[in-house]
């Protein structure tokens, strides 16, 4: 027993030591992150072998598999999947292909939305422009889409890229950024076009009349990229098992545009489609990924880091967010270098999550924090906490695409901006050095800072996320960027370990105004 003690007291001691001393710990996790890195070796798999990886797709089941199987393999502790759900069905795209018959051929670039379903075979007819805004405006195309082509936007001016698509943050926007006050609450999306009522109201009519195809084109995009996400039904989820859904798909710009034109001037347009897919996902349940490395003296805390797994179908999910998710699990692979080499173990116990259902909204990660941390609805807003929400010591999220980190959204908490601070320090040189309290949102640390758990996204470069990559067709690792995502890996696998290491928790955001 006494041996027990003092191999437990020389740990404990040991570790203090390591947390007053970053220096050594930083060297090894910099020569691992920047000259050893097997980031882009991961984003390999993960994109040109195992993408993409729609939310309920066979080919998302074969990427966990194939990260779980890696993690074991690199040494991680106590691999698991935690289930979530139902979901829904899942989808699959088998064949796809469209052609302008008339007046003249051409084929056409587009993609179909995720949850359509197959039509008969291929299938031809008129081009139809539904210009309707109301329930009293549809009346009119009453008895007129059978068996016809819908196309549901107007034209849209596509203006020539004089400045460059891609882009990092000047010193001005990282300036901006430091300089925001504390965020306002956070407000909930709206609806396109007039509303949830007549999105409703839309495809109601669109049920009742049958169309052959629904076409739409993004609000951006040209040059080939189309952004594109999934279909819409009457009610409910297109990947509800009893929904209806209208095969439905989005067009290039260039293309739709030219077809509109074409309708302008009276002249008439057939298209040919043909669409072949598959539901699947029997069980409707979904999976995360979990993976620990096992802390010492405080192992029943916790610092958690993570990315969302899945992707959407018409690329192969590079950006969003295999970037995000191969950078996580190269942390994981960093760590795990760093404590063989140094000897140093961490004293919280540190949690890789790999979520699913991100696009569809945040749905694995908040089911995750529903199972363990606290009571929430289905938006993610807390009615009770649950004791263990105090293990949690805080969670590091990347989802911004493929550029390098520049500094942290500190999402309202002032109090870890001196902690952060000195934590960037070292990386001065690696130009992440950036402090904000601005939120931002869309991506599963709002599932963590929304019951009170310190949870944070770093600030990243843009590159050409929004214009070119982000939901599009271009999502492939032909636009990864290596040093980016290397820097990236590397400081986070500081901070992840930082945050282990230290005596006390990171701060929290009061918990009263959260419940209020």
């Amino acid at each position: 027993m006494r041996l027990l003690k003092l191999v437990f007291l020389i740990t404990f001691i040991h570790n203090i030591l390591s947390a007053q001393d970053m220096d050594k710990i930083n060297e090894v996790i910099r020569t691992h992150g920047l000259q050893k890195s097997k980031v882009m070796e991961t984003a390999e798999w993960l994109t040109d072998v195992y993408g993409p990886r729609l939310t309920g797709s066979p080919m998302l089941d074969k990427a966990t598999e194939w990260a779980v199987q890696t993690l074991e393999d690199w040494g991680m502790e106590n691999v698991q999947l935690h289930e979530w759900g139902p979901f829904g069905r899942g989808w699959e795209l088998n064949h796809f292909e469209m052609h302008m018959t008339e007046p003249s051929y051409s084929p056409i670039m587009a993609y179909p939305k995720a949850w359509s379903p197959s039509t008969e075979g291929e299938v031809s007819g008129e081009v139809i422009y539904l210009n309707a805004g109301s329930k009293e405006e549809l009346k009119q195309y009453k008895g007129k889409l059978k068996g016809k082509i819908v196309f549901l936007d107007t034209i849209r001016t596509v203006e020539e890229p004089f400045d460059a698509p891609t882009r990092r943050l000047s010193d001005s926007d990282l300036l901006k950024l430091a300089n925001r006050g504390t965020p306002t609450p956070r407000r909930g999306r709206r609806y396109r076009r007039s509303g949830a009522n007549f999105s409703s109201e839309l495809w109601t009519f669109m049920d009742k009349e049958q169309p052959l195809a629904v076409i739409d084109r993004s609000y951006k995009g040209d040059l080939g990229t189309i952004f594109v996400s999934g279909a819409s039904s009457k009610e409910g989820y297109a990947r509800d098992t009893d929904a209806d859904v209208i095969p439905q798909i989005t067009m290039s710009i260039e293309h739709y545009n030219r077809i509109f034109r074409l309708l302008n001037k009276g002249i008439s347009v057939n298209l040919s489609l043909n669409l072949k897919t598959e539901f699947t996902n029997p069980d409707l349940m979904e999976h995360n990924i979990i993976a620990e490395i096992p802390g010492t003296d405080l192992a029943n805390e916790v610092v958690m880091f993570g990315a969302h797994f899945d992707s959407w179908h018409t690329g192969t999910g590079a950006t969003d967010n295999a970037a995000g998710s191969a950078v996580m699990m190269e942390v994981a692979r960093i760590l795990l270098k760093t404590i063989e080499e140094t000897g140093i173990q961490p004293r919280r116990t540190l949690r890789l999550a790999l979520w699913t259902g991100e696009e569809q909204g945040l749905h694995g990660s908040r089911a995750y924090v529903r199972d363990h941390y606290a009571e929430t609805d289905r938006y993610g807003n807390p009615s009770e906490v649950y004791p263990a929400q105090e293990t949690v010591s805080g969670y590091f999220n990347l989802d911004n695409g493929t550029g390098r980190i520049r500094g942290v959204y500190l999402q309202g908490n002032a109090e870890v901006g001196p902690i952060f601070r000195e934590w960037l320090a070292p990386f001065a040189d690696l130009e992440a050095k950036t402090l904000t309290l601005s939120n931002t949102g869309g991506t599963d640390h709002l599932a963590f800072d929304a019951v009170g758990i310190p949870g944070f996204q770093f600030i990243q470069d843009p590159i050409s996320y929004s214009t070119r990559t982000h939901h599009s067709n271009m999502d492939n690792f032909d636009h990864l960027l290596e040093d980016d995502l290397k820097q990236a890996a590397t400081i986070i696998a500081s901070f992840v370990f930082q945050t282990a290491q230290r005596d006390q928790k990171l701060p929290r955001k009061s918990l009263e105004d959260i419940l209020n």
